[in-house]
């Protein structure tokens, strides 16, 4: 790990990272919720605006930093069934928003299996708004990411970033070609990002958006997780992506 500390820019966000999100249960780490929260706060000023959504909420850790990086007026929507490990997940994910200060009045919270939802049901939920960051942590199947997938492109604003977790887990191997197949599918979308992991549970993060926004991110992550690029990049054969990790180095080949 580089010893310059990680920051998102947000102090609000900033606190929570260092003293209350690993306390919130959940698999997704400080690292990947630091630059997400920068990303947040460049959207607000280039004033790319709309809803933040999360499909596979859990207990709410990755929620709550997302919407610590809200604009005023920005709703989150939070998707789960909220039965694992048990009914009191839904509970627990209420209290833990209340706890850091989301307020019920800035979310909604939605207890449905996206397998069974249709891109109209999703719009309703949202009133109609475009999502400009949603971050997909559901199922880990074939089936459940492609249908994931499909809704959040249906929704997402024309600059807006999709963001997937547990890319290149070894625990599931073969979600890489569910995403290839998906870029196959929607050549206008590229993977400009990715999100290095902490450790086998906080594993890596995808960031994907349109092709004619990659410049709004790109150089923007590079200059400002410098300390943390890796600069080699990441070969997704027909385009290359920033790869920004904990401890970027290259293999010592002499």
């Amino acid at each position: 790990m580089t010893d310059t500390p990680i920051s998102s820019g947000l102090p609000r966000l900033d606190a929570f990272l260092a003293d209350g999100y690993e306390a919130v249960k959940g698999m997704s780490s400080r690292f990947a919720a630091a630059i997400v929260g920068h990303i947040l706060k460049r959207q607000t000023a280039l004033g790319i605006s709309g809803g933040i959504a999360e499909i596979g909420a859990f207990k709410g850790r990755f929620f709550i930093a997302m919407m610590m990086g809200a604009a005023p007026g920005e709703k989150g929507l939070a998707i789960d069934l909220f039965n694992w490990p048990s009914e009191s997940t839904y509970d627990e994910f209420l209290a833990n928003c209340a706890l850091h200060g989301i307020p019920e009045a800035d979310m909604v919270v939605w207890k449905a299996d996206t397998r069974d939802m249709s891109v109209q049901d999703l719009r309703e939920k949202l009133d109609g708004r475009v999502v400009r960051f949603i971050h997909i942590d559901g199922d880990h199947s074939d089936v459940c990411l492609t249908k994931d997938l499909a809704l959040a492109t249906a929704v997402l604003h024309e600059n807006g970033i999709i963001c997937l977790d547990d890319m290149l887990h070894p625990g599931y191997p073969t979600l890489v070609a569910t995403v290839m197949r998906y870029l196959e599918k929607n050549p206008e979308m590229r993977v400009f990002a990715i999100i290095d992991r902490e450790d086998i549970v906080a594993a890596p993060k995808f960031l994907i958006c349109r092709e004619a926004a990659v410049s709004l991110y790109e150089e923007d992550l590079m200059q400002s997780f410098a300390p943390f690029h890796y600069v080699l990049g990441a070969d997704f054969i027909n385009h290359w992506s920033v790869v920004l990790t904990p401890r970027p180095r290259l293999a010592v080949v002499d």
